[in-house]
């Protein structure tokens, strides 16, 4: 007994000592952290409030640009605008007083001349000082623009006025004041201050701190440089955590600074831990006392437990999961007892999670690919019928760019849905890739696979509302059957695939395997791997197509035709190879082979007296880089050729793919000399509104139009009528597909200028066209 209470004793004593060493070092440790802490507090309430300040200056500035938009598609105004009434276009802006409070108006002409104005600094007549600046911010998606405007911080935003092309420009301009800085302080905490600097010149000061300390504020302002950096200042005897942003955005140095000054007051957060220190004290002294009591119950006490918490690690390390510790004490070694319970139940659900999300797509929780494999070898391993139907959405790239991951998961979340609702309790709905769902119906028929598949597209074709927006899912379909198109799960699964993808190239969206397209899939993926390396291994040619005038009946233009002669298929049509190619990505790559390929030519038939300007086709693809002018004046430079004789072929669809990046790249070979022609006018997005935006010369009528031109028929009317209009525009116009004598007579009748097409002459290699040509210039 003497012996055992002697241990207790010892241990006792070990233990308050050691309790007085710790909760000693905790207190001041926590003392010393507490400060810390506070100016921690500060710097993060600084920081919480730089990102709240700049989120309201967007807000702001959204909510402007949204009155904006309300006023700029009223019709009144728009009709004000593009009637040029001064009066009524001020009474317009009086009726959107109160969407756009607390902002100064600006009506402005595309040159940034100013026609109304609020401010009388800035009268009308006079160029609006951002003007220049709003244009780029608008090109680079820019909502907003601060900058300074009768001395004072403005944020300003832009709304313009389309008729259907831009006519006018409106610019709302909110000052940033007192009002607006107090705004701030309460929704960020924040003092705030703003200061606009131009010319060495300092305007007023607008700021939520007391007057006395404008002075001060305004020098630090001016002496200490804007950045993430932290900022300790001292003003009136107050101590503050500040940050000095920089909000002009206009690019200009000229148009001055605006700064901000964010202030968190630590003074005021040190002062509210001062209770809390003295808590903490009392404590500290409260636990110590309560330790010390129970030192000796804690000696007597801690062995029982640990022996039970030790035989748990054990066993939990065996892989025995289901036997709880069963320790009732509520103290550590009762916390720890209950840790371990949880994290032995945690690590059995954890192994359960990874079994399940081996199987399963962790986004829609449906089955992947190797469980619905599997499911579907089970089937035909038990000889029922299978109907397996390949989804895929289309769009799926061009929903993530416009609705982001988020919206791209809660969509995908809404069609998993869907499936599950659609599908009977015996199917499967797998998601086997990003935009791909998989879907297994058992014991069913081709007909009820189909019916199926015409209900999910029913549902699957309503626009979804994602954020407040529709979005509208591309889905095509592909079916197979078991065992009618295969015997295994590998079969069926690929040619469900094939299927899909010939309802995506095809018109409709559902396509039932067809016998033998295996072949047909084979044979695109090999002329697809064969495209990349064709121009490398000479297997690319041209043929070239006159170019009738019809006014002098002479020849002096022809249109390079892309041919390919394949190693195995032999000669493959462009209609097949480039839909291939654009898929694939190689189409730049062989529009780069034709061009320097038809300026080699050119400079060949140069050089024997044979002058004559070539017609290139360029694609979509062509138009996304930067470099496409550079690289065609290089090529004429080096075969020494003139820009005049090239002419490049494009199609508005392509121009619309991105039409700013377009035009701007067709600027640049307009300015090099190089024509442009509009191919395939009167399909796709062809109208002669788009015309007036793009920099050509000639516009080429598609041969669905001409081939079958007869006088009193509905092509007639559209034929003459563009010829008309194209001209009035000052457009040459190009006939193509003309293959009876009536229909160029008809061309030649309503002052068509060029004629292209099988009754002048088939495309021919070079040596053909040059013997071709040889010809008709001598019979001439």
């Amino acid at each position: 007994m003497k012996l055992r209470n002697s241990f207790q004793a010892h241990i006792s004593f070990v233990l308050a000592l050691l309790l007085l060493i710790v909760i000693g070092a905790v207190y001041f440790a926590v003392k010393a952290a507490t400060v810390t802490a506070a100016s921690d507090q500060a710097e993060n309430q600084l920081k919480n409030g730089t990102r709240v300040f700049e989120r309201f200056v967007d807000f702001r500035a959204r909510r402007i640009q949204y009155g904006l938009n309300w006023l700029t598609n009223d019709q009144d105004f728009r009709e004000a605008v593009i009637d040029g009434r001064p009066q009524e276009i001020e009474n317009a802006l009086e009726t959107f007083e109160a969407s756009l409070r607390d902002s100064d108006l600006f009506v402005l002409d595309l040159q940034g001349k100013i026609i109304i104005s609020i401010l009388a600094s800035l009268p009308p007549g006079q160029t609006f000082p951002y003007a220049q600046a709003l244009s780029q911010a608008r090109r680079g998606s820019q909502i907003k623009l601060i900058g300074i405007l009768d001395e004072r911080p403005y944020m300003m935003v832009q709304g313009v006025v389309l008729a259907p092309l831009p006519v006018m420009r409106v610019v709302s301009a909110m000052p940033m004041d007192e009002v607006f800085a107090q705004e701030l302080r309460t929704l960020s905490n924040l003092e705030v201050s703003f200061l606009g600097v131009k010319d060495g010149r300092s305007g007023a000061l607008a700021s939520t701190q007391p007057e006395a300390m404008s002075e001060s504020i305004v020098r630090f302002l001016r002496d200490n440089p804007p950045g993430p950096l932290t900022h300790f200042s001292e003003f009136a005897g107050k101590r503050f955590l500040g940050q000095l942003l920089q909000l002009a955005n206009s690019g200009d140095p000229a148009n001055g600074q605006v700064m901000a000054l964010l202030q968190s007051p630590l003074d005021q957060t040190l002062q509210a831990f001062t209770s809390l220190d003295r808590k903490f004290l009392w404590i500290s002294l409260a636990a110590l006392l309560a330790s010390l009591l129970g030192a000796l119950w804690l000696a007597r006490e801690v062995s029982r437990p640990v022996s039970l918490l030790a035989a748990a690690a054990q066993r939990i390390g065996r892989g025995d999961y289901s036997t709880p510790v069963v320790l009732k004490r509520r103290d550590e070694l009762g916390f720890l007892a209950k840790a371990f319970n949880a994290m032995q139940n945690g690590i059995a659900v954890r192994e359960q999670q990874l079994a399940h999300n081996a199987l399963h797509d962790p986004l829609t929780g449906l089955p992947n690919r190797a469980l619905v494999m599997e499911r579907l070898g089970s089937a035909i391993t038990a000889r029922r019928s299978v109907v397996l139907i390949y989804l895929g959405i289309e769009n799926y790239r061009l929903i993530s760019e416009s609705s982001g991951p988020e919206g791209l998961e809660l969509i995908m979340l809404k069609t998993t849905h869907v499936l599950i609702e659609a599908l009977p309790e015996s199917s499967t709905a797998a998601r086997i890739t990003g935009n791909e769902f998989l879907l297994l119906l058992e014991n069913t028929q081709v007909d009820a696979g189909v019916a199926m598949a015409d209900h999910l597209y029913g549902v699957l074709s309503q626009p979804l509302n994602i954020d407040g927006h529709d979005v509208q899912l591309d889905v095509r379909m592909g079916i197979s059957v078991y065992p009618t198109h295969g015997q295994t799960a590998e079969e069926l699964m690929a040619r469900a695939a094939i299927a899909r993808s010939d309802a995506a190239a095809l018109t409709g969206y559902l396509q039932v395997y067809q016998q033998d397209r295996d072949l047909a899939h084979q044979r695109q993926i090999q002329l697809i791997r064969d495209l990349r390396h064709a121009a490398s291994d000479g297997e690319l040619f041209i043929q070239y197509q006159p170019k009738l005038d019809l006014r002098s009946g002479h020849v002096s233009q022809a249109e390079a035709l892309l041919r390919w002669q394949h190693p195995v298929f032999g000669v493959v049509s462009p209609a097949e190879f480039i839909p291939l190619a654009e898929r694939s990505g190689s189409m730049k790559l062989l529009t780069d082979w034709v061009i320097e390929a038809s300026i080699r030519q050119l400079a060949e038939w140069n050089r024997r007296g044979l002058h004559l300007q070539l017609s290139i086709n360029i694609s979509a693809d062509d138009l996304r880089g930067d470099g496409l002018a550079q690289q065609v004046q290089a090529l004429l430079a080096q075969y020494q050729v003139a820009a005049q004789q090239l002419t490049f072929e494009i199609t508005e669809s392509a121009v619309m793919h991105d039409p700013e990046h377009s035009l701007a790249v067709l600027r640049g070979l307009r300015d090099c000399g190089i024509s442009l022609s509009v191919d395939d006018f009167g399909t796709g997005y062809s109208s002669l509104a788009h015309l007036k935006r793009l920099p050509v010369q000639e516009l080429k009528i598609d041969q669905s139009f001409v081939r079958n031109l007869d006088e009193a028929s509905e092509d007639a009317v559209i034929v003459r009528s563009t010829i008309e209009m194209s001209h009035n525009l000052g457009l040459k116009v190009v006939a193509e597909g003309v293959e009876y004598p009536h229909s160029l007579d008809l061309l030649k009748r309503w002052q068509c200028d060029t004629a292209q097409g099988y009754l002048i002459s088939r495309p021919l290699d070079a040596a053909a066209f040059e013997s071709w040509l040889n010809e008709l210039r001598a019979t001439a």
